[in-house]
């Protein structure tokens, strides 16, 4: 039996990179699906293998971390793409991703892309966003794929570890990607001009390697739900409630409609981003309103 990491999965089949760097195509075992368990890319898994083309994955190893969309396991950071223009940046939809990777307790970096298609107007509002996030304590770099050495500083946040490369379709995940390292040749695709989304181009989950990191790139999003975030635990995915909660004046404040609330507090003395906690609110009532699972 050996030891290795999954870096990718495609068509039943997962292909376990070993300590040599010699890359194992493997079947999962039934057991898995009996148990409804799915091996993902990221996972550190045990295997045995008669020849480098038929291996069996008999066991994973426990997880850190993992998330469903994209679905990868062990992630050590995760790079959010929402890009200035074409679609139009959007809070919200990088609001709902910061929620979903804090969730999982995985460090968020937020890359602003297609920095060059952008007016001087468009551009002081970017940069007045981009405050917003760094006083919260988040990294935020504005990305040009396309100009001459635009993604060469982003190469420090691939020193080591996986990173996840995540956001809506469309965004420039790719183009990016690309940039940085030529030889992947990813697809990318044009936005359409009817809809303002990308379409699909990367169609499964592989981790490659930038600089001495693991890279995944993964599928576009069009839709992200709170299914496995608590409305008691919201507030805890926004850096700045989490750190004001313990002076509510009621244990268990969630920052609505109760008194002395710290939180509220922080948005009328201009501490808390009133576009933040709006959305905050939205995704209380999402998480409140949604069913029940059985």
């Amino acid at each position: 039996m050996s030891e290795g990491r999954i870096i990718k999965a495609l068509s039943g089949f997962y292909y376990v990179k070993v300590e040599n760097g010699e890359v194992i195509q493997c079947r999962g075992r039934g057991v898995f699906r009996k148990r409804k368990i799915t091996p993902l890319v990221g996972d550190f898994v045990v295997f045995e293998a008669d020849s480098p083309d038929e291996g069996y994955i008999i066991e994973i190893k426990p997880r850190e971390n993992e998330l469903v969309r994209p679905p990868i396991a062990n992630i050590d950071q995760a790079i959010i793409v929402n890009s200035a223009i074409q679609p139009d940046f959007s809070t919200t939809l990088l609001d709902r991703f910061l929620v979903l990777i804090e969730a999982k307790h995985i460090e968020p970096i937020i890359f602003i892309s297609k920095m060059d298609l952008i007016s001087p107007e468009k551009q002081k509002r970017i940069e007045a966003y981009r405050n917003d996030y760094e006083r919260i304590g988040y990294k935020v770099e504005l990305v040009s794929s396309k100009a001459s050495g635009g993604v060469l500083p982003l190469k420090d946040y691939f020193s080591e570890g996986v990173t996840v490369f995540a956001g809506q379709s469309g965004v420039g995940k790719s183009s990016i990607l690309n940039a940085l390292k030529p030889s992947l040749l990813l697809k990318t695709a044009a936005i359409s001009e009817s809809l303002g989304r990308g379409k699909h181009t990367t169609r499964h989950v592989e981790l490659v390697q930038v600089n001495k990191g693991l890279v995944a790139d993964t599928p576009g999003f069009s839709a992200l739900d709170f299914q496995e975030i608590e409305a008691e635990d919201l507030s805890d995915c926004f850096p700045e409630m989490r750190s004001r909660k313990g002076a509510c004046k009621f244990r268990g404040c969630m920052h609505h409609k109760e008194p002395r609330c710290a939180v509220k507090e922080g948005v009328e003395n201009g501490e808390i981003s009133p576009y933040r906690y709006k959305h905050y609110l939205t995704f209380l009532e999402e998480i409140q309103s949604r069913k029940p699972r059985y």
